[in-house]
Parts: structure tokens; sequence; C-alpha cells
């Protein structure tokens, strides 16, 4: 079982950045997914959801309106579209299964939104 979070970077305040999430090693189409983040010295916290199917989402009301979250259940992958970053958006992102997490998260790829 494998998630590998890519994408991330450093990016001015109003960019936009595009996650993916390759999934293996689990039926991945069977299972709601999500993106969560943690920011330096906070907890980490749930960022969007997306349904088995991909016609359900929830967002995060710091996020609402700017991230889009979607998925690929052919290619095992799912996306955070961001727009409109935010300093306050900067943290390592991962991905994992909304319920039954997977203990060993992926490693994350760090967003840094700078002023």
């Amino acid at each position: 079982v494998q998630l590998v979070e890519s994408g991330g970077g450093l990016v001015q305040a109003g960019g936009s950045l595009r996650l993916s999430c390759a999934a293996s090693g689990f039926a991945f189409s069977t299972y709601a997914m999500s993106w969560y983040r943690q920011a330096p010295g906070k907890e980490r916290e749930l960022v969007a959801t997306i349904s088995v199917t991909g016609d359900s989402t929830n967002y995060a009301d710091s996020v609402k309106g700017r991230f889009t979250i979607a998925r690929d259940n052919a290619k095992k992958t799912m996306y955070l579209q961001m727009n409109s970053l935010k300093p306050e958006d900067t943290a390592v992102y991962y991905c994992n299964r909304r319920y039954n997490t997977i203990r060993s998260w992926g490693q994350g790829t760090q967003v840094t939104v700078s002023s």
C-alpha cells in the first residue's frame, strides 16, 4: 500500500498549483479520498474530500471556492487544484483515505506561498 504526493513548490500569493496523489496497493476506486495538510507547529487538518465516484466533494471553509479536488479511478490518482493561494496555505500536503486511513502516510509534498 503506497501513497505518493507530488506537485508542490514555491509560489507567490495569488498563484496556483496542482497536486497529484498516486495510489497503489489497494482498491483505490472503492474508497473516498482526502487531502490533508500540516503547517509547521500545527496539527494535520482535513482540506478536501471526494467520494468514490467523484460526484460529491467537501472542502474546509478555509479553502472553499479556491481549491478543487478531483480523481481519476482508472489512473488511481487524485488531484488538488489550488488557486488564489495565500501564505496561510503553506504546509505539507498529504493524501489518504477519508475513512480507515492508511497508517503509513506518504512523504507529502511541500507547498510554500510567499507574500
